[in-house]
């Protein structure tokens, strides 16, 4: 009887909920779906990233009303799917980040597995982060063992890039399991979703068509690459604390007030296009800097269908002919990748196998992560 484990994930982005029903070895998927979120509550589940007031009641409301979406959701997959409950062995839940905060040792995700338990009727694993942070990790990425154990090729040299709201990276050297590493590389969506819906009314840029308009303003560029984070070596991982509209308001008043020539015209499309740069350097940056002479990236999260930075991209990468193109070539569709990794690293607590890397986290050694609510 095949095993089944339901992943589900909400990102950086907010722009929804993925649940998949997969199962292993080899990988299936059984069912998908994505939920949008109440407007309402992404509103407030965006607002709970930054200090404000009442935190901890609103968190606490946040918290139920995203487990009850989710164990919602999760019984509408089984339903729609006729899935067999029996073979569903558990959930593996993300949970929405609103604090990440590696520097003092912490990180919070909401999403009361208690509730998804109770609704659901499934056991749940949740929590995934603070076991590699209690080992001095940074608790993420957590996902280049799943990519690890997904796509690492014997003879070619591969990068998963993984555009949510952060961009994330999974180095993956040919044959070399054990030189397996990954970090944040900085904003990819988060940014550019906010300037975009701030001056279009759109939730995002849809194929960077608005980006593809305008023109990098190289000495805003400048400004925003020298933020820390930057010039940080991996282990390394960021959030909303670090990027977001505020921050770049913030960037964009000291640069108008600093810059004594300013080489484009100040528009919203050239901003746009300057923040799409900022994300495609910073992605160049880490993958020239791998040690791989050439290979294969392969890109998921919502990023994936924006056709003007993957051209970007490619353009960048041309020098050591490295190929950019979605994981849907290796078999699994971008929108997937993120909440398949937490079906897997459910898989991974039943079976009581790690599922962190120490190279990539700067955790101490290998753990098992997550915690599980029993039914």
């Amino acid at each position: 009887m095949t095993a089944i484990y339901i992943g589900v994930m909400t990102g950086t982005s907010m722009d929804g909920v993925d649940i998949v029903a997969a199962s292993f070895d080899p990988l299936q998927l059984h069912a998908t779906l994505t939920l949008p979120f109440d407007l309402d509550l992404r509103d407030e589940l965006m607002a709970l990233t930054l200090p404000g007031d009442n935190e901890i009641d609103r968190m606490g409301k946040a918290d139920v009303a995203l487990a009850k979406m989710i164990g919602q959701g999760i019984n509408q997959l089984i339903e729609e799917h006729n899935l067999p409950r029996k073979q569903i062995k558990a959930i593996g839940s993300h949970g929405q980040t609103i604090r990440h905060r590696p520097e003092h040792g912490f990180t919070l995700q909401i999403g009361d597995a208690n509730m998804i338990t109770e609704i659901t009727q499934i056991p749940v694993v949740a929590d995934f982060r603070r076991r590699d942070m209690a080992a001095g990790g940074q608790g993420a990425p957590l996902v280049p063992a799943f990519h690890q154990a997904l796509f690492q090729h014997d003879s070619i040299h591969r990068v998963i890039l993984n555009l949510g709201g952060i961009a994330n990276v999974s180095l993956l050297p040919a044959g070399q399991p054990e030189a397996v590493y990954g970090f944040d590389t900085g904003p990819a969506n988060i940014l550019m979703d906010a300037w975009c819906h701030r001056y279009t009314g759109q939730p995002y840029d849809e194929n960077g068509n608005w980006a593809a308009y305008g023109q990098p303003i190289r000495s805003l560029l400048e400004r925003l690459q020298s933020h820390e984070y930057f010039s940080k070596e991996p282990p390394k991982s960021t959030g909303r604390e670090d990027f977001n509209l505020d921050w770049l308001d913030e960037q964009l008043a000291d640069w108008r007030n600093d810059v004594e020539y300013m080489e484009l015209e100040d528009t919203p499309e050239n901003v746009q296009a300057t923040l799409l740069k900022l994300t495609t350097r910073a992605i160049k940056k880490a993958i020239y800097r791998s040690g791989m002479p050439t290979g294969e990236v392969y890109v998921c999260g919502g990023g994936a269908y924006n056709s003007h930075l993957l051209e970007q991209l490619r353009w960048r990468l041309r020098k050591h002919h490295w190929s950019v193109q979605t994981t849907s070539v290796l078999g699994l569709a971008p929108t997937w990748v993120e909440a398949t990794a937490f079906a897997w690293l459910a898989m991974r607590f039943v079976h009581q196998q790690s599922a962190n890397l120490p190279a990539v986290t700067g955790a101490a050694g290998y753990r098992i992560l997550g915690s599980m609510t029993a039914v």
